[in-house]
């Protein structure tokens, strides 16, 4: 495992906004570990922070923007995209203005910022999100969607489709991070000359220019008409005959545009807060759908918040069944532990098969049994003695008993070959012969009862 990232030292960047045209400068400072990215907008009067995750996105219209109550920072992810590419997890920015500055449009400003800066391993081990199961997500409208595959590294691909005669199908990828820098961080965004005059009666891109944007025109207009748009952009006349890039400088690769989506579904999927271990394959992909993608994935984490164990039965276990009968006075039909997988100070991880031959399906319910939730909780329990006793000399002199149990769910259903896995971790230390626990019931990935508990460590008679 690799440990967590951020900055050796600050640095900072300045440019104009796009959409406000402000003098912007934004500075990125070392940040402590479990930190994450925040946004602060030092240009007000309190200096709030934002979280830059998924669900503070507000608006994804021409780039993604966060915020929190009347405070908005928008054009974040090219600054994103070239953290993660890093690998950096803990980085403070401080921004003196609504927005980013939009540089040149890509991010290789950032990247060299970044190599001159250095980067610093800190203590902490990383919290990758490692996918497991397939996951995707669709906008039949648009025909836009982002898949999301198992993988033992992060990758993408992106693919753009358009009408159009100078941009209608190009793919980009990128099979490393590493990649990043030279393959990515310098393509820059786009947009369609017919764009250009709505954005701009919207009282948006003040900033912009054909020095940090690829503009495309692939419909004629009048001379006048494309006149008229140069001078509002204020920027030279071209010939209204002549379609494709109106750039004064070249089109960095052939397939930029491809290759600015791709960095931009980096800088949105950075908003999930933890890097990922997974193939993403994105088409048609846009800041919209990339938050989408994003806030679901977030949503999978809250919901999997303990990480689920990795059971491999061929593996033989920590503590089998004959030294569990040594630890624990429990005998059938009561006894709810097959095995101990993994112990440790402060957690420890049981198995219980339930098979159709449980004495308790014989009431709960002939017709369709159910594993009572009750003995659920009872087998958290014991796997939670387990823990303690092992820990103490002469455990069989020893029981553990109940005191209390709190904020108790039940999320689904346990029935006939179900694979129980329990997980127990310490809440505090031991006290006056009192343990604290928190359990956790699995079934395959999911998470179907947990429990808080009181236990006291009671010597036989």
């Amino acid at each position: 495992m690799s440990n967590q990232k951020t900055l050796k030292q600050s640095f900072s960047v300045s440019g104009k906004g796009l959409h406000t045209g402000l003098e912007i400068t934004v500075t990125f400072t070392p940040a402590p570990t479990n930190h994450g990215y925040k946004i602060q907008r030092i240009d007000l009067e309190d200096q709030p922070v934002i979280d830059a995750v998924a669900e503070n996105v507000i608006d994804t219209q021409r780039g993604t923007v966060i915020g929190k109550n009347d405070v908005k920072i928008s054009t974040i992810e090219h600054a994103l995209a070239a953290l993660y590419s890093f690998e950096i997890d803990n980085c403070l920015m401080l921004v003196n203005a609504p927005e980013f500055p939009i540089l040149d449009g890509s991010s290789i400003r950032y990247v060299e910022e970044i190599l001159k800066a250095e980067i610093e391993e800190q203590d902490e081990p990383k919290d990758y999100y490692i996918v497991r199961n397939k996951t995707e997500i669709k906008d039949e409208t648009t025909g836009s969607s982002i898949l999301l595959l198992p993988d033992d590294k992060f990758s993408v691909n992106a693919l753009v489709s358009y009408n159009s005669s100078i941009l209608s199908n190009q793919f980009a990828v990128l099979n490393d991070l590493s990649e990043f820098p030279a393959q990515i961080a310098a393509s820059r965004t786009f947009v369609f000359v017919k764009e250009i005059e709505p954005l701009l009666n919207n009282n948006l891109i003040k900033g912009g220019d054909l020095d940090n944007a690829i503009v495309i025109y692939d419909e004629v207009k009048s001379q006048d008409e494309l006149d008229k748009l140069a001078d509002l952009m204020g920027v030279a006349h071209k010939p209204a005959a002549q379609l494709g890039y109106l750039n004064n400088k070249p089109l960095v690769f052939d397939n930029e545009p491809a290759r600015h989506k791709l960095l931009d579904v980096i800088g949105d999927l950075a908003l999930i807060g933890k890097p990922i271990k997974g193939r993403v394959i994105a088409t048609k992909p846009g800041h919209k759908i990339n938050n989408q993608f994003a806030r679901q994935i977030r949503k999978e984490i809250k919901r999997m918040e303990v990480p689920t164990p990795i059971y491999c039965p061929d593996k033989a276990p920590v503590l089998d069944v004959n030294r569990i009968k040594q630890l624990l006075p429990h005998r059938w039909p009561f006894l709810m532990v097959d095995k101990v997988i993994e112990i440790g100070k402060n957690h420890i991880i049981g198995v219980k098969n339930i098979t159709v031959n449980e004495t308790f399906f014989c009431g709960h319910f002939p017709d369709e049994p159910v594993m009572p939730g009750v003995l659920q909780v009872e087998a958290m329990a014991q796997i939670g003695g387990l823990l303690v006793l092992n820990s103490i000399d002469d455990p069989s002199s020893y029981s553990t008993y109940f005191m209390k149990i709190d904020n108790v769910k039940f999320r689904q259903k346990v029935v006939p070959g179900d694979t129980l896995l329990f997980r127990l971790d310490m809440i505090s230390p031991i006290r006056r012969g009192c343990a604290n626990m928190k359990g956790y019931a699995f079934v395959g990935e999911k998470i179907v009862s947990e429990a808080e508990f009181m236990a006291q460590i009671i010597k036989n008679k």
